[in-house]
């Protein structure tokens, strides 16, 4: 399942959850995301902003014991490049 933010997003990045269950979410416009209580919260942040604050916006959520793995992927212009020698 992948889950899209409902607002047009500057985010350049992705984050693929891996849950206890071995189902598969792919978070899409979060460039961010905390621990709040039972919960894991994938957020927004303007300008690409690394720190969560109250202008933040809250994409999506797990329960924190239900993740197995959190992986945040780019996008293609935002990758590092490894050069191959000539």
């Amino acid at each position: 399942m992948t889950l899209e933010p409902t607002a047009q997003h500057t985010g350049t990045a992705a984050f693929d959850v891996v849950l206890a269950d071995g189902s598969h979410e792919t978070v899409l416009g979060a460039d961010a995301y905390q621990q709040e209580a039972s919960m894991t919260t994938f957020f927004r942040t303007d300008n690409g902003r690394q720190a969560v604050d109250c202008w933040s916006v809250r994409v999506a959520s797990f329960r924190t014991d239900h993740i197995a793995v959190i992986r945040r992927h780019e996008d293609d212009a935002a990758r590092v490049r490894h050069l191959h020698p000539a």
